[in-house]
């Protein structure tokens, strides 16, 4: 690792972070203890089922429920007419925004099916098999309409609309009639045509990548149960379980009050689980039925009925000077969205523009609809596709100017104060420190074999702070309990609990930290954006910090000094004279003061830091049959401080793997009907352990000066670059770019064949 810049600043003298300890869920999870949501059961609970729409595009002109009513077991049925009607109104949802009409069309089709796999209706019974069985029963009578799938397809004259009346945001004048593109965004600045034409050198391209599927083990699960007082409870795995409540509460007309929800273990996410699908139509069974309702997806249900990342198309032109420095970057960007507004066209907007000093630029980003669920999150969304983009055109450049394709990055890397995205200074960012990294690593000078070449791919992403709220409380002998309200997928219970061990300077062993339920902890937004060690992990300090004070005062009373005369020093207060009060001693006598030593902080801090990261790859390509293999990977990172080491280069290898997988191998597949053709992880290709090497990580640390300790987020960064690094060092083996992922063996086949 290398040493942060302002040692004074952020001393390596820490205790506990930068520490290795055992993970604290670890156990539980490794022996099966672990409840995660298709595992959950409570007193009464019965079973339910969805029944899901076989066509891409349809009008719904009705549904016949008595069948199924009438079957021995069966206790409710709902259908879009047990929801109550939505007005059109935005609404937080996860890491963005969406309609209110939109989410809880999401859930069950109102009027019109958009997608195979939409839900038409569900049934809840007292097996399962009984509840899918009854759910066969319905008829429902559908009129086919033409659908489309691909970005072009929609945007073609005559295409069928999937939202009547849905006119594109984001252009001045509004266009006059609607269309499926719903929204467009543009950043610029300069001359950019001037620029170009006046440039010594320009690369250009058009690009496309597919919708691929966040990849999360568990499938989405919920129990459901809504008293006969009007209140309910939700029992989820998810990203966010308060957000999943307010979007819930919102969708069923609820007061946000009456609804608590319960945070399960979550196997996986990756930004797919921060909507909701299930959770209300559980809830109209449960009140339908007077019982608690457990509704899980089969993972065809998964595939089909939720939301994957989206597919890109994209054209590109970058231009140079001839010594190497950029002068002007266009792109237009097509996000292939799914059946509702809200892709991730802002986000790849600002990755495109983020890592690089551009004199002028134009960049520009469609939302366009099409039949297939809507687009979800998918760890640093709508990056992954254009780093694709804007890397692999980089390395065209450097390769027409003759220069190092890190050099070239060097030459136009930006640096703090150089103007980010939206022309605000970048702070204390560290994408020179990651490039030096990765030229001075052995990977970069290693020498290839037959058929391998070398790719390198850098990332910007932006990161996020967000609303947390945390608390520290003391037990009478001095341990600790850290409650917050954000769900682990990362890693968090670990961070936060060393943080707190850090700021109390106890040992981490006395540290426990539970993630609580809606009704007893403050709000916290969903876990996404690499936000939550950072701004969790704020609230965490700044309460730790509290019960420091409260310590502090505490002890000076009990020696009968001044505060100013006490310090806090390996978990206990130092007075004069030698005098020594541990903090298990002051935790117990906690009846002669005022109560319990315990403080909470709710935050909402603004002051997070971008991510950069550099990636090399090297691949070998069999020319007889087109395959590519991965021979080495080397992930480089800044990371700020690395609070838990192994989580860190956890996350890096992680994102590596999953960009791997999506560079080479990933990809919705959909027939002539738009149904989706590999359902499953059979058919649909995620890299094993078989077809990885060892990911080398190298973490930089260039700590953010507004956190205590640091921290800048790092869950999203490592799997930006992977795409375009796969993707160049093809490019580098066999001296032809393809720009179309995956990069399959038929088509890399089909590339090596065709004429020069």
């Amino acid at each position: 690792m290398n040493a942060p810049e302002n040692p004074k600043a952020f001393p390596k003298t820490f205790k506990v972070i930068g520490t290795r300890p055992v993970r604290p869920d670890g156990v539980d999870k490794v022996t099966g203890k672990a409840v995660y949501g298709p595992d959950f059961t409570t007193a009464g609970m019965i079973q339910g089922a969805i029944l899901r729409s076989p066509h891409a595009h349809a009008r719904i002109i009705s549904i016949d429920t008595r069948a199924a009513e009438a079957v021995p077991g069966v206790k409710a049925v709902v259908t879009s007419a047990d929801f109550p009607g939505q007005e059109s109104k935005i609404v937080a949802a996860g890491e963005s925004s969406s309609n209110l009409q939109h989410i809880a069309s999401t859930c069950m089709a109102q009027g019109k099916v958009l997608y195979i796999g939409h839900a038409v209706a569900a049934v809840a019974a007292t097996t399962k098999a009984i509840a899918e069985a009854a759910a066969k029963l319905i008829v429902v009578d559908y009129e086919v309409l033409p659908h489309v799938i691909e970005v072009e397809e929609a945007l073609a004259d005559g295409a069928p609309i999937l939202h009547e009346g849905m006119i594109t945001k984001g252009i001045e004048p509004a266009p006059s009639k609607p269309s499926n593109a719903a929204a467009c965004f543009t950043l610029a600045d300069g001359d950019v045509d001037a620029a170009l034409a006046t440039s010594a050198v320009i690369a250009t391209g058009k690009y496309r990548t597919a919708p691929v599927h966040q990849g999360y083990i568990e499938p989405h699960a919920c129990v459901a149960s809504w008293n006969a007082d009007g209140q309910g409870q939700l029992w989820i795995s998810s990203q966010g379980h308060f957000d999943l409540r307010n979007q819930t509460a919102a969708v069923l007309h609820m007061p946000i009050g009456d609804l608590r929800t319960y945070p399960l273990e979550i196997g996986g996410g990756f930004g797919g689980k921060t909507g909701i699908y299930l959770e209300p139509v559980a809830m109209l069974l449960s009140k339908k039925s007077g019982r608690p309702v457990r509704l899980t997806m089969s993972r065809e249900e998964v595939f089909a009925g939720s939301g994957p990342a989206p597919g890109v198309v994209a054209d590109i032109t970058i231009g140079a000077n001839e010594d190497g420095t950029l002068t002007a970057l266009k792109l237009e960007f097509w996000n292939q969205s799914g059946a509702y507004p809200g892709s991730t066209i802002h986000p790849g907007v600002m990755t495109a523009l983020g890592a690089y000093r551009l004199p002028a630029f134009w960049a520009r980003g469609w939302d366009v609809l099409s039949n297939f669920a809507g687009t979800k999150a998918y760890r640093a969304p709508g990056a992954p596709q254009i780093a694709f983009v804007v890397e692999s055109c980089l390395d065209d450049l450097a390769l027409k100017l003759g220069m190092d394709p890190i050099d070239l990055r060097l030459k136009n890397a930006v640096v703090p104060g150089d103007p980010g995205p939206v022309r605000l200074p970048h702070g204390k960012i560290g994408y020179v420190e990651c490039l030096e990294a990765a030229k001075a690593h052995p990977h970069w000078s290693a020498p290839l074999g037959p058929n391998q070449g070398r790719g390198v791919a850098g990332a910007f992403w932006g990161n996020y702070g967000g609303q947390s709220t945390a608390s520290v409380a003391l037990a009478s002998d001095g341990s600790v309990q850290v409650t917050t309200g954000s769900p682990d997928i990362g890693g968090s219970r670990a961070s936060m609990a060393i943080m707190a061990a850090e700021t109390l300077q106890v040992p981490y062993e006395s540290v426990r930290v539970t993630i609580a339920d809606t009704a007893s902890i403050g709000y916290s937004m969903v876990t996404g954006g690499s936000r939550v060690t950072f701004a969790t992990g704020k609230a965490v300090v700044l309460a730790a910090q509290e019960v420091v004070a409260t310590l502090v005062s505490r002890a000076a009373s009990l020696m009968g000094v001044g505060e100013e005369q006490i310090v806090w020093r390996d978990g206990a207060a130092q007075g004069p004279g030698g005098q020594e009060l541990t903090i298990a001693a002051i935790a117990a006598k906690a009846g002669q003061f005022s109560g319990p030593i315990s403080a909470e902080a709710a935050i909402n801090p603004l002051d997070y830091l971008p991510a950069f990261a550099v990636h090399i790859c090297d691949t070998e390509v069999d020319t007889e049959t087109g395959q590519v293999s991965i021979v080495r990977y080397t992930a480089v990172q800044d990371v700020g401080t690395a609070i838990h080491p192994d989580y860190v280069e956890g996350q890096l290898q992680g994102g590596a793997a999953q960009g791997i997988g999506w560079a080479l191998n990933e990809a919705y597949l959909f027939d002539g009907q738009g149904r989706i053709e590999n359902p499953g992880f059979l058919d649909y290709r995620m890299p094993v352990a078989s077809d990885l090497p060892m990911i080398d990580t190298v973490l930089v640390e260039v700590p953010n000066p507004a956190h205590p300790y640091g921290v800048k987020g790092v869950g999203e960064a490592p799997i930006v670059p992977p795409l375009a690094a796969v993707a160049n060092a093809v490019r580098d083996a066999t001296g032809k770019r393809f720009t179309k992922l995956p990069l399959t063996p038929d088509r890399v086949y089909a590339g090596l064949k065709a004429p020069a």
